[in-house]
């Protein structure tokens, strides 16, 4: 798949998040809390004007433009908080941590906005670039998707259900945007053409008539999926307070941050149990049967579901604002580390096989009807 160039209008526009967290963060020394939020929603309402009148064009031709170049404005603002709280001396959002967002100092939420102002920010930019270009953005996109849904379905219950409860400000609501841009976006990118496949009808019969034995890339897929099945369905009872004595010894001297009191680990655990399982299970029966033209999707998505979290989930577990106990041990971080890498990387690899050689996955009879409407143009 080709890279499209990356959007310089959205570089620059991003980058102004500079010069507008420095002025907030020193304004905000001398007005009150509620002079500041209307200067940020002016703020914002600005940045819609300035990004509607710089690419007129573009939004014209896919209106997720204008999404994607807010979206990056605001992942700037995130990892200047990560850089901020990891004392790298980047003094930019002070009073909005301490006042408005407090969980954001948390190593979850710390490890979020790094993922968010990395991650996130190249596929905004490659996205913009790509509608900028009019060049097909899907792959990315879906990425983008799992990963954007899995941040906000641990971040905004842990925030309700942890320790800092008590301390949700007006400002928490900020996160409802962040809960339907992805829901527009998704029925926005399932929706784009796949765009066309190199695949005939006959190579793709042949491809189905392969058992799973004749494919050992599937095979070993297939057991990655059962493994990881079962390590989700241990974690999850884990969390769940299993009297088990494996997984007392489990949550005590392995990954005893699934004991920490902010929640998002717990409720890591759960959406893995009741989303990424049944995921798993279909995943498998894909590798089964042929013609799912469901899974190089799906397969997409839950990889950046699986990146994101699983990247937060790592780092916030070994991070020094996890208080101590609740910390990896030493002496198993190795190890963890390797079986939480492997448990991010199978699904990454699955997504990978479904893009490089989809034939196993494509429907010949869909496929004769389309090259059947091609001869008929």
């Amino acid at each position: 798949m080709e890279l499209p160039a990356l959007s310089g209008k959205v570089v620059a526009f991003s980058l102004t998040a500079f010069p507008v967290c420095y002025t907030l963060n020193h304004l905000s020394e001398l007005s009150y809390p509620l002079s500041v939020a209307i200067l940020c929603a002016m703020i914002l309402i600005l940045l819609f004007v300035a990004i509607g009148s710089l690419a007129q064009g573009e939004i014209s031709h896919d209106p997720l433009f204008a999404v994607f170049a807010i979206l990056s404005f605001s992942s700037l603002i995130d990892l200047f908080i990560a850089l901020q709280e990891d004392d790298y001396g980047m003094d930019f959002m002070e009073f909005y941590t301490r006042g408005r967002e407090p969980y954001l100092r948390t190593a979850h939420g710390i490890l979020s906005c790094y993922w968010d102002g990395t991650i996130h920010y190249l596929l905004y930019l490659t996205m913009t670039g790509a509608i900028a270009n009019r060049k097909r953005y899907r792959s990315a996109g879906l990425y983008w998707l799992g990963s954007m849904v899995m941040s906000i379905m641990v971040f905004v219950p842990g925030n309700i259900l942890g320790k800092y409860s008590s301390e949700l400000r007006l400002s928490f609501f900020l996160n409802i945007p962040y809960m339907l841009i992805p829901c527009w976006a998704g029925l926005h990118l399932f929706h784009q053409d796949k765009g066309p496949t190199s695949y005939t009808t006959k190579m793709i019969a042949e491809e189905h008539k392969k058992g799973l034995l004749q494919r050992p890339w599937d095979l070993a897929l297939f057991i990655y999926l059962l493994l990881a099945g079962l390590f989700t369905i241990f974690r999850g009872l884990v969390v769940l307070d299993c009297p088990t004595d494996s997984c007392f010894t489990y949550v005590y001297q392995y990954e005893p941050y699934l004991r920490d009191p902010v929640a998002y680990p717990k409720i890591q655990m759960l959406v893995f149990l009741f989303y990424a399982l049944p995921f798993f299970i279909l995943a498998a029966y894909g590798l089964l049967w042929p013609g799912c033209t469901w899974l190089p999707d799906w397969a997409l998505v839950f990889a950046g579901a699986m990146g994101q979290a699983q990247f937060s989930h790592i780092g916030a577990s070994m991070h020094l604002h996890t208080p101590y106990p609740y910390r990896t041990p030493e002496d198993v971080w190795s190890f963890l580390m390797i079986l939480n890498l492997l448990y991010a990387l199978g699904i990454h690899l699955l997504a990978y096989r479904c893009l490089r050689w989809p034939a196993f996955f494509l429907c010949p009879s869909a496929l004769s009807q389309e090259e059947k409407n091609k001869k008929d143009c």
